[in-house]
């Protein structure tokens, strides 16, 4: 089936912003996903209209989504829903106590599905920043088994799992695509209640084993820094990105578990790693910085490499820099002002850029055209992505650098701190390895209840 003309602007647009806010982006298991035939991806929901975006730019298939109707209403991001051909759904939340009718969406979901396309819902029914999954509606099951849908179609949950998603050039985000949740045993009921709880709740079983849950983002964070260390005592294992986020489960499930089990121990082991963490970060060391230390030659190259890029690259930089410090600036404090709660913040940030960056810019050029005429603007407007994207990767090289001079002088003044740091990671490492012999292997799996 050729791709609508329409729906692949809103796939170009959707990679280009995704690129532009987050540092780096994984996806894990895109064989999963069937080449043909009616497809229901169902997604956990952690950054408003940022997860359908990420989800466009790395699904190979077009993905139409079902997004909340007021989403149509807005600016630019009405725009870019209409683009997709994204199903508008009411939620009695947006109607203000009013009459919720979901009619059209179902029969719009329905024929899309009929005719073999693959639809996009977060069955959680709201987005909230939490590593964990919300009681899931049960939209997904309804729409799959009336009228015998289910007998062809394909449930494929998606994990999301987002580090500093609202923080523009820091936030990484890793898509997990898991199995395809059974649906046949229960098709022929024809959508009764006894079939669509059952579907509802292996959807959300699916979803659950995708993440990794933790009872709040510090204790995400403390998993994520765990893992960091597992990366470098055992980087052979850690190479693989599948290998890295089973661990995090396994080790987010080991902690749950533990904290019940062990509270004294585990409690005690969380201290000790979030002072390693804290000392680390005073010191502006990273584990990897502990593995490699800082030979002599390693050094010097590292610093005639970086040098020299900073100093050729500055006078495009600073073009770049003053081309876009007005709307970057004022997009922070609109940003600022509106102060979004924060599964919306990352998309706060796209949508109050997409309209004043090009305002900022219009404004720009004119006073340049007013002061130096045509062919000024002419360069001015030629130059603005290139230098902009420039001076990005140069302001990121600079704080890299900079990162890296800190971890360098800290060892530099303590000769000692290299060693005491492994030491800690070491030990830290070795208690929490011990502890995960003490969960069974069904809770480490997830398949315990």
């Amino acid at each position: 089936m050729a791709e609508p003309g329409a729906y692949r602007l809103f796939r170009e647009i959707a990679r280009f912003l995704v690129a532009l806010f987050y540092r780096r982006v994984e996806v894990i298991g895109l064989e999963r996903i069937p080449a043909s035939g009616p497809l229901l991806a169902a997604a956990n929901h952690q950054q408003g209209l940022m997860d359908a975006l990420l989800l466009a730019a790395t699904f190979p298939r077009p993905l139409r989504f079902i997004a909340k109707a007021p989403l149509f209403r807005y600016p630019l991001i009405g725009q870019l829903a209409r683009l997709s051909g994204a199903i508008p759904v009411h939620r009695r939340q947006d109607e203000r106590g009013g009459a919720v009718g979901n009619e059209a969406m179902f029969s719009a979901a329905r024929r899309a599905l009929e005719a073999d396309e693959a639809l996009l819902i977060f069955p959680e029914g709201a987005s909230q920043p939490e590593p964990t999954i919300m009681p899931l509606r049960t939209g997904a099951a309804r729409l799959l088994l009336a009228d015998g849908l289910g007998a062809r179609a394909t449930l494929l949950p998606i994990g999301l799992m987002l580090h500093e998603p609202g923080t523009f050039r820091v936030g990484t985000a890793l898509v997990v695509i898991g199995e395809p949740v059974p649906i046949a045993d229960l098709d022929a009921t024809g959508g009764s209640e006894e079939a669509v709880r059952p579907l509802t709740t292996r959807l959300g079983a699916a979803l659950q084993r995708l993440i990794v849950e933790a009872r709040d983002r510090h204790t995400l964070d403390l998993v994520l820094a765990a893992e960091s260390i597992w990366r470098e005592e055992a980087p052979d294992a850690a190479r693989d990105p599948l290998a890295r986020t089973t661990w995090r489960r396994r080790a987010a499930r080991a902690h749950a578990y533990l904290s019940t089990v062990e509270p004294l121990q585990m409690a005690t082991l969380r201290r000790r790693l979030e002072r390693y963490v804290k000392d680390l970060e005073l010191a502006g060391l990273t584990d990897r910085d502990l593995s490699q230390g800082y030979p002599l030659r390693a050094v010097l190259r590292y610093a005639l490499r970086e040098g020299l890029a900073l100093v050729l690259g500055l006078p495009l930089a600073l073009c770049g820099l003053v081309n876009h410090a007005l709307p970057y600036g004022v997009t922070a404090l609109v940003v600022r002002a509106l102060k979004p709660e924060a599964d919306v913040e990352a998309t706060y940030k796209v949508a109050v850029g997409l309209v004043l960056y090009p305002v900022c810019w219009a404004l720009e050029g004119w006073v340049i055209w007013w002061m130096g005429g045509g062919s000024v603007l002419l360069v001015f407007l030629l130059s603005l992505l290139p230098t902009g994207f420039f001076a990005l990767s140069w302001t990121t090289r600079v704080d890299q650098v900079r990162r890296d001079a800190r971890g360098l002088i800290a060892v530099l003044i303590d000769r000692d701190l290299r060693g005491h740091l492994l030491a800690r990671r070491r030990e830290i490492m070795a208690e929490f390895q011990a502890l995960v012999q003490l969960v069974p292997e069904p809770v480490l799996m997830g398949s315990a209840s």
